[in-house]
């Protein structure tokens, strides 16, 4: 390795050039996007099995993130090591299947070795190389070309803009599958359920809210003290007034206290029918909770009731939104 001056060496132009030359080489892959391209998605999204992905090295590094990222997005796929594949993992792999193989050369040994018994189970390739007179190129019912001019490299070895090139042409494919499949953001959620998204796209306001005891609730007899007592039994800031049959007919908050107290009432003698807000903003248990908790932020209020058109079924707070992850 050749000595260099820590003082004069620049790393950042380094870096610069690096992201310089991936650029390009992204540049020149718009050409490999044509009719070969096309003919993947199509085998793709008629395939009645699953996606299995192979590569060796870097390649197999990037395949295994392209299945993941098929998988993900409404393309059944998994990554099967090329060296365990010739020892028994080929049996994960059936006939309705297709293959994508990733080599930059094409000549991968440990590839070509499997070529022969795939192409006897009569299963369809998809190969990505960076030369399609490669070994792998000529055998792939579908050759998608991913060559670049240069890796970023300076020694030319180093996968770099290759793999960058596999990678960006991988998500190409994903996201033209996605489309075609009319894949939405709650099959993503489907498929990310302990994730933030998950929880946003997938939690109802029924997962969450306070039900039965739990709901601070007062008969339309009660007094404005009685209301008070519930609130701070309840802790949520708020108590619903209802009929006998839990039918709302009007809410009383913290925020009504306050301004009730600004207006002089007195609050030993006053009926909380008095100082109730009749009616309230109410939700139904099948709204998204994100979708109960934009229209809280936008009402600025911290509680909102969970009802059948009248009947009462429960309350959310700000707070459950926030233990559940929504927020």
């Amino acid at each position: 390795m050749t000595p260099f001056d820590y003082k004069t060496f620049n790393f950042i132009d380094v870096g610069k050039q690096v992201l310089l030359t991936e650029r390009e080489g992204l540049e020149q892959l718009d050409q490999y996007i044509n009719d070969d391209f096309s003919r993947a998605c199509e085998m793709m999204f008629h395939c009645s099995g699953k996606i299995v992905v192979m590569g060796m090295g870097k390649s197999g590094h990037v395949g295994r993130k392209m299945a993941a990222t098929f998988a993900s997005t409404g393309t059944p796929a998994f990554f099967v090591h090329p060296g365990e594949a010739s020892h028994g993992d080929l049996g994960m792999v059936s006939k309705q299947d297709v293959v994508i193989l990733i080599s930059n050369s094409g000549e991968s040994h440990e590839i070509l070795a499997l070529i022969p018994v795939l192409k006897r189970l009569d299963i369809r390739l998809i190969c990505l190389t960076a030369n399609p007179e490669s070994s792998m190129g000529k055998a792939a019912n579908v050759h998608i070309c991913v060559k670049v001019p240069q890796e970023a490299c300076p020694l030319g070895l180093a996968p770099t803009t290759s793999t960058t090139a596999v990678m960006v042409m991988g998500d190409a494919l994903a996201v033209a599958l996605l489309e075609a499949r009319g894949f939405t953001a709650e099959d993503f959620a489907l498929s990310h359920p302990g994730g933030a998204l998950g929880r946003k796209l997938l939690l109802r306001v029924s997962d969450i809210m306070h039900t039965g005891t739990e709901i601070p609730q007062v008969s339309r007899d009660a007094s404005l003290r009685d209301a008070l007592l519930e609130i701070t039994r309840k802790n949520l800031g708020m108590t619903v007034i209802t009929d006998d049959l839990m039918k709302i007919e009007g809410i009383f908050t913290d925020g009504d206290l306050r301004r009730i107290f600004d207006m002089g009432v007195n609050v030993n003698e006053a009926k909380i029918t008095d100082v109730m807000t009749t009616g309230g903003i109410r939700v139904r248990p099948t709204l998204l909770a994100v979708d109960a908790l934009n229209l809280m932020q936008d009402k600025h209020i911290t509680c909102v009731m969970v009802a059948d058109g009248d009947q009462l079924l429960g309350v959310v707070h700000m707070h459950d939104m926030l233990r559940a992850g929504v927020v």
